[in-house]
């Protein structure tokens, strides 16, 4: 395991993992609130600069998140953001999809944030796309319907920061799409924190810590 923050280095190791056929998709994962979007947009942005525009995509987990309808079918509304609440295995086949390459463009789902509902083919990865960079907090969780998606990662990114730091960050998030202070407060305790120490109880080492500190 190397620690190695300077964004340059980042970029240069994950163009490296870029094949001479085919495509490389990179994990990055870390704590609710760690990071891992602004890192992984960083990368996205330095590989554009560097491979091409065209080189390069974004597939976030979060568009794996099951929709309301069926968090409340399955009674798991309260623990949204657990891991039972995303499709893994879905996530697992079009992270497949996208390693394996092919003709066609792959379609992924995103999530508005405003809506903080999955938006089904919002994300088009077409063929020339030799680097996928996708992030979550799951990608390290040491579960069997976790491993599926890990399979196809070339390598997993670790994003740490200072908890004091991640938790502003969680709760500036939540007022900023609609909660009160106090209600997003009471969310991150609850649910955030309850993800956080699953995570620092049950995840795998990563193949690179990335620290914000």
């Amino acid at each position: 395991m190397d620690t190695r923050p300077a964004l340059d280095a980042l970029v240069e190791r994950a163009a490296a993992l870029a094949p001479s056929s085919g495509r490389a998709v990179l994990g990055i994962a870390g704590l609710p609130g760690a990071g891992k979007t602004t890192v992984a947009l960083a990368l996205v942005d330095g590989l554009a600069a560097r491979l091409g525009p065209d080189q390069v995509a974004h597939v976030p987990m979060d568009g794996f998140h099951l929709a309301d309808v069926q968090l409340e079918r399955l009674g798991l509304r309260a623990v949204k953001g657990a891991p039972e609440t995303f499709d893994a295995a879905g996530y697992a086949a079009t992270l497949d999809r996208l390693r394996t390459g092919g003709d066609g463009v792959v379609y992924a789902p995103g999530f508005e944030r405003g809506l903080e509902q999955p938006i089904a083919a919002a994300v088009a990865v077409p063929p020339a796309v030799r680097v996928v960079v996708t992030e979550g907090n799951y990608l390290l969780l040491d579960d069997p319907a976790w491993a599926a998606p890990r399979a196809s990662l070339a390598e997993v990114w670790r994003v740490d920061v200072d908890d004091d730091v991640r938790l502003r960050r969680l709760v500036a998030r939540h007022v900023e799409f609609g909660k009160t202070p106090a209600t997003a407060r009471a969310w991150v305790e609850r649910s955030d924190e309850a993800n956080a120490a699953l995570l620092r109880s049950r995840s795998i080492e990563p193949d690179l810590v990335v620290s914000l500190r």
